[in-house]
């Protein structure tokens, strides 16, 4: 007797160089779902996808800021095998399938295996679009800058750093009436081990996305403060509206560089090339942002990591910023 399929796929909704994802549904309850392909075909891709994975299955306990994944299947040829669901869990189980897998995909390379991952489906698109399709708000900055910083905080007090934070990197979803974002795309992030603090482990591979990454990333000696600086670059983008024009893509993108003639320099390339180099904050409009967000953006994006905030201090900071809040009316 055949098994009806879990879930119908509806459309495909973003393509990327490690993945596909779609729009589904799952059949028992119609509920939507967004589910990620992942192509294990080489030993990039497959630790790319137990990145991603690892990262995602670590968490104890869910955040309404981080994408939440439901389940983990793992398809070779054509058998669909659940390696994971988000109300059961077992490491050394999982522990055997990584190991299997990175084996047997070095081994042979040109057979079909896939880890599909089920993920709550976000309405809204990416933060990118939807920000960019609206008129500037401050309001509604405020509420992405802290909804940020909690996501944030949240990975890093779970011993995970992200290292590709951006604005195509985070979604929106619309279920609660107002936008909620969620930070997703784990595929570079790093679980440290142990319980120590997050900021004390070091890493040594150069990786995320140029115009988000800090100046000590593009030597290829950081910490988890790196995912402030790719922070700071976005928030300072968000409540200027500073934009670039991806080279590969065409698409405009959320982001702040410095200009050399034509050239447009990742922030922090420039800053490891002159760690003097004083920034303009703000950019455009010395209206456009009160003195404690730019105190804020400097101590985000300081060249020296020791000097940066991390994650812990910027969740209490942010809270206590003037941009964006409501007045309140004195009543006489």
């Amino acid at each position: 007797m055949a098994t009806e399929a879990k879930y119908s796929i509806v459309r495909e909704v973003g393509r990327g160089s490690y993945g596909v994802v779609y729009e589904a549904i799952v059949n028992q309850t119609r509920s939507k779902v967004a589910v990620k392909r992942m192509h294990c075909n080489v030993p990039e891709n497959v630790e790319l996808a137990l990145q991603e994975f690892w990262a995602l299955q670590s968490i104890q306990r869910q955040h309404e800021n981080v994408i939440q994944l439901e389940e983990c299947i793992l398809q070779n040829g054509q058998v669909f095998q659940p390696i994971s669901h988000r109300y059961r869990k077992s490491d050394s189980h999982l522990l055997l399938i990584e190991t299997c897998l990175k084996g047997r995909r070095c081994m042979d390379p040109k057979s079909a295996c896939f880890l599909w991952f089920v993920m709550e489906f976000c309405d809204g698109g990416n933060m990118n679009e939807y920000l960019l399709s609206r008129s500037p708000d401050a309001q509604l900055n405020n509420s992405f800058m802290r909804q940020l910083s909690s996501a944030v905080a949240f990975l890093h007090r779970n011993q995970i750093v992200h290292r590709d934070l951006k604005s195509d990197n985070i979604l929106i979803s619309h279920r609660r009436g107002s936008p909620v974002v969620k930070v997703a795309d784990f595929g570079l992030s790093k679980v440290c081990q142990g319980k120590g603090n997050v900021n004390q482990h070091r890493f040594s591979s150069a990786c995320g996305s140029n115009f988000y990454m800090a100046p000590e990333v593009w030597e290829g000696h950081y910490t988890a403060k790196a995912d402030i600086f790719a922070l700071g670059i976005i928030f300072w983008a968000m409540v200027e509206r500073i934009t670039f024009r991806d080279g590969d893509t065409e698409k405009e993108l959320l982001g702040t560089y410095i200009c050399q003639g034509k050239e447009l320099i990742p922030l922090g390339e420039a800053l490891l090339e002159n760690p003097n180099m004083k920034l303009q904050i703000p950019l455009k409009n010395k209206k456009s942002m009160p003195d404690d967000l730019c105190k804020l953006l400097h101590d985000m994006l300081a060249f020296n990591p020791k000097e940066r905030l991390d994650a812990f201090q910027l969740e209490v900071r942010i809270r206590q910023i003037s941009y964006g809040k409501k007045r309140q009316r004195s009543v006489s």
